[in-house]
């Protein structure tokens, strides 16, 4: 079992400070609704009132392959993983023009691609080619587990330490709905058709194959559903895990992180369990259509700060939601209060 340190809570009194900023500038109080928690959210995480904007904003996004794709799980085969982390790679994927419009920056993570390695950092954390077919045997051995959860924690270490202030986690990878699918309904204990969805566009003989999948996976992971190395070893995949362990490492380095879709929050609902209090760093950039979404950032308490219908993956969503996070805190940080203004407050009326 692989142990973490305690995760200290973001700084409670900088979060109370930005609250009460907020009823000081010139605006009737709470009338930038949600922005206004999401910038104490910021605050406590940064430990100072107001905050200070993101200047490094990084995407990660882990790619790898599930064997379960084998079973017609996903309206496109398993080529289109390596492809597209080249896509991403060459810079022409969702993600690239999104986080371009985002002001971030984006790396990728091969950590279990179904295909011959490519040289250089894309690879450095590469745990081995393609997770197993968690219908029929476990996605991982215990050691690649351990080794995929220690990439994603040295990951999010070497983005920290040069200088990221907000992470944003992505993921690519046929198949990869179908694990995170079965990770989610272990932990929350919820029947297969009550979390599967349609993924990358499935008809309904794929929803019929994907539940079936996920039905059998499920009864394979029944045994270690309270243990989440186990569970990630089980039924999850090596992106995943690392996944997981990025989560769960920058919650330590106290920094702040965007969720994205069902895989990359699949993954934070392990990472909580592993390393408890980490949601506190966390914010659920948008809501996925996906079932298995729902139930997962319902159990880590979290509301999604968009809800546009995407399904992409990526780090798309999430993506998106850090123009949003940029506006609360230009808002709490640069507007003027009643007084710098010269302009009266509320009446208070007896």
């Amino acid at each position: 079992m692989m142990q973490f340190p305690a995760v200290t809570a973001p700084d409670a009194e900088a979060a109370r400070a930005a609250r009460a900023r907020q009823d000081t500038l010139i605006k009737p109080p709470g009338s930038l609704g949600r922005l206004e928690e999401l910038a104490a959210w910021v605050a406590s995480c940064q430990g100072r009132c107001p905050p200070q904007p993101f200047e490094r904003t990084r995407v990660v996004v882990f790619a790898g392959d599930h064997g379960v794709a084998a079973a017609g799980v996903s309206a496109y085969p398993p080529a289109v993983t390596a492809q597209m982390v080249a896509g991403i790679e060459a810079g022409g994927a969702a993600i690239n023009a999104l986080a371009q419009v985002a002001g971030a920056t984006v790396r990728v993570a091969d950590l279990a691609v179904d295909a011959e390695p490519v040289a250089g950092a894309l690879a450095a954390h590469r745990v081995r080619r393609g997770s197993g077919d968690i219908t029929t045997g476990d996605a991982l051995t215990e050691e690649q587990t351990l080794a995929a959860l220690q990439a994603g924690r040295d990951i999010a270490d070497e983005e920290v330490d040069r200088g990221a202030d907000l992470l944003v986690i992505g993921d690519m990878g046929i198949g990869n709905t179908t694990a995170a699918t079965v990770l989610i309904a272990a932990v929350v204990d919820a029947e297969p058709v009550a979390a599967v969805g349609r993924g990358t566009g499935i008809d309904d003989a794929g929803w019929i194959r994907k539940t079936a999948a996920i039905r059998d996976a499920l009864f394979r992971a029944e045994r270690v559903r309270t243990d989440p190395v186990g569970l990630l070893r089980t039924a999850g995949g090596a992106d995943l895990a690392a996944m997981a362990g990025f989560c769960a490492q920058g919650a330590l380095r106290r920094t702040p992180l965007l969720l994205d879709g069902v895989a990359s929050t699949a993954a934070a609902l392990v990472a909580e369990r592993l390393a408890p209090g980490a949601r506190r760093w966390w914010q659920a950039g948008h809501r996925s259509p996906e079932p298995a979404h729902r139930l997962a950032v319902a159990d880590l308490g979290l509301e999604p700060v968009l809800d546009l219908g995407l399904r992409l993956g990526e780090g798309t969503g999430a993506a998106l939601a850090v123009p949003v996070l940029r506006a609360a805190v230009a808002a709490l940080s640069s507007m003027a209060t009643f007084t710098e203004a010269g302009v009266c407050g509320p009446v208070r009326r007896p």
